[in-house]
């Protein structure tokens, strides 16, 4: 190697975690791997204490490459190969290794994610992760921060592994850019890092300033996702999608887009991928503190008599929406009292909802929790952890655009951290003054320490400046009653339901103040994110929400029955439902009805609410 080459800057650092079965797979990799690739690897692999290790010794006869133990306060250089020493915890910071000593946490065993998180913060776009043959779940929090911080994940093939624990872990994640056999990553190493948007060679177009390309790209995904993205930040759309152009080695952004009209499922890729999102429990402890001492019991002694209904917007994977019924659980019981706490749990992420609300994660959580909390909270399912029961039935998750959907009413706390630095400034405004629209008078609203209320601080008096906890001053914006009508007249996806005339058929126009106030006063207790509001005929009023996944149009006649129109397993138990409610004027819940989704079928929760009588208005349910 010459000295051009040992002097020239490192292209990327990429950290590699591997357990059981791990050096067969690392030898795999490095065999194909060029001398002067000017990559740093770090290799994180998990060793017995009671033996010194041999991987340097045996690495270096598989490799050309530089082998090192890693030494504390080491310089990381490329085209070098640096492997933890037993007994040790690796980070890097600024560039160099820094080596602690390693305390098992309840005997959970994690360098790995150690590493990568450090990693991450400390590089950024120039961070790869890889994860081989392992057990467990070590490197799944640690590939989440490497993606979440702009870099690539790379996961060997389950197949190819020895031991696939590791490997499916990080896999279910959804955040591998390549999933492939140990032998086949160097090449594709190399294509990444040749592509023109990494290697930061002159570009073919600029995204930013193609907005034709651009809006293809966005049509796309909208009638896909039914997610508009157009008023997302530039910045953060235009880097996750070079990561998929680089990914499928595509240089110019109308080749893109003609790459995503071939192939649907690219759309869908992209969809998670723009969606992208790091969560924990108790992530961001001082936060959680600060809300814990400052904010949850003055909300839990002011309910006194009734609900108290938190929101946790942006819920992703559901850690952070549990990790605040925990928190109320625990103040509660300093507080001597015992108050039923609902917590609306939403995300637009259809996914992730679904896992949320499964309350089983990977075993590395331990990390995030106290012993105390853990054994309190969780139990063991298999190589897993799951939520106790009544933390779970505390939590209602469902899929929701905070943008788009109608706000909820007469909330205590709403939580959102880490979505709004996402948005332009106009969809911010526009959420904040939904979130003004749906707290309480002396309502709570938790920010992430990056965010803030910008224009609206008249409307939120802070709490805690640092923390970015505010208390609504209960004044409402001129903006929002124009924003609900907007609600009731465009629907997030055009849907297939439409209003009735007795005498001209479909129309579009309705009172809708007077259909507006109704049903907000019918739905203030729940959390309903698709609602159709039916008379005692059963033929649809108005729609709020998506009804793709309940309602579809059949052929033949125009039909207005909801009913006719219900997907299999719908139709009996809402006209019951519906039937039953306009006679006894009381909520009817059936709370598991089955209903048939493409050849599957799903558990939902119907609830038919009477909206108020109004003199001279027909029944309404």
């Amino acid at each position: 190697m010459n000295t051009q080459q040992k002097n020239r800057p490192i292209v990327h650092y990429i950290g590699i975690g591997a357990s059981a079965g791990g050096l067969e797979a690392i030898e795999d990799l490095f065999s194909r791997m060029p001398v002067d690739s000017g990559f740093a690897f770090i290799v994180i692999q998990h060793l017995s204490p009671d033996y010194k290790s041999l991987m340097v010794e045996l690495l270096s006869k598989k490799t050309k490459i530089p082998v090192h133990r890693s030494v504390d306060g080491m310089e990381v250089k490329p085209n070098n190969i640096y492997m933890i020493p037993p007994k040790k915890t690796l980070t890097i910071f600024h560039g160099r290794l820094i080596l602690k000593e390693k305390h098992n946490f309840r005997g959970i065993n994690l360098p790995i994610d150690i590493f990568l998180r450090s990693l991450a913060q400390d590089k950024g776009e120039k961070s790869i992760a890889i994860i081989l043959s392992g057990t467990g779940s070590d490197g799944t929090r640690g590939v989440r921060a490497i993606k979440e911080n702009g870099g690539m994940v790379m996961v060997q093939k389950e197949s190819s592994a020895k031991f696939d624990g590791m490997p499916r872990a990080a896999i279910s994640t959804g955040v591998a850019d390549f999933v492939l056999r140990p032998e086949d990553m160097a090449d594709q190493l190399m294509a990444y890092v040749g592509h023109p948007y990494v290697a930061g060679l002159p570009r073919p177009d600029n995204l930013i300033h193609n907005e034709h390309g651009l809006t293809r790209i966005f049509s796309e995904l909208r009638e896909k996702t039914g997610v508009d993205f157009t008023f997302y930040k530039p910045s953060t759309i235009t880097r996750r999608i070079e990561r998929r152009m680089t990914v499928n080695q595509i240089n110019r952004l109308n080749d893109y887009v003609m790459y995503l009209s071939r192939y649907p499922g690219e759309v869908m890729t992209l969809y998670k991928e723009l969606l992208i999102g790091v969560t924990s429990f108790f992530r961001d402890r001082k936060a959680m503190k600060a809300l814990t001492e400052k904010a949850l019991p003055g909300i839990l002694k002011n309910v006194q008599n009734r609900e108290a209904r938190f929101w946790v917007a942006g819920c992703s994977t559901g850690e952070e929406a549990y990790t605040i019924a925990i928190l109320a659980k625990e103040t509660m019981e300093n507080l001597g009292m015992s108050l039923d706490v609902k917590i609306f749990a939403t995300d637009i992420d259809k996914e992730a909802i679904v896992h949320a609300g499964s309350g089983v994660y990977p075993e590395s959580i331990a990390a995030d929790l106290s012993p105390e909390l853990l054994g309190k909270y969780f139990y063991k399912k298999g190589d897993n952890y799951k939520i106790v029961r009544h933390i779970r039935e505390m939590v209602v998750f469902a899929r929701h655009n905070l943008v788009k959907d109608p706000p909820f009413t007469k909330i205590d706390l709403i939580c959102c951290r880490n979505l709004l630095i996402y948005l332009q400034p106009v969809l911010q405004q526009k959420a904040l003054e939904m979130f003004n629209f749906s707290l309480n008078p002396d309502g709570v609203l938790f920010l992430g320490t990056s965010e803030t209320v910008g224009s609206m601080a008249d409307y939120f008096k802070p709490v805690d400046h640092k923390f970015k906890i505010y208390s609504c001053a209960g004044k409402q914006t001129p903006h929002v009653v124009e924003d609900l009508r907007r609600f009731r007249d465009t629907p997030p996806r055009p849907s297939p339901l439409r209003v009735k005339d007795a005498k001209t058929g479909f129309h579009d126009k309705i009172n809708g103040t007077e259909l507006l106030n109704r049903y907000l006063s019918a739905v203030e207790q729940y959390f309903l994110p698709l609602s159709v509001v039916v008379n005692s005929r059963l033929e649809v009023i108005h729609v709020f929400g998506d009804t793709r996944d309940f309602f579809k149009v059949p052929s033949g006649s125009a039909l207005n029955d909801i009913t006719k129109m219900a997907r299999k397993g719908l139709s009996t138990p809402l006209a019951t439902a519906i039937q039953k409610a306009l006679r006894t004027k009381e909520p009817v819940i059936y709370p598991e009805v089955a209903v048939g989704q493409g050849g599957r079928s799903r558990s939902v929760s119907l609830h038919t609410v009477p909206l108020s009588d109004q003199s001279g208005s027909e029944a309404l349910a």
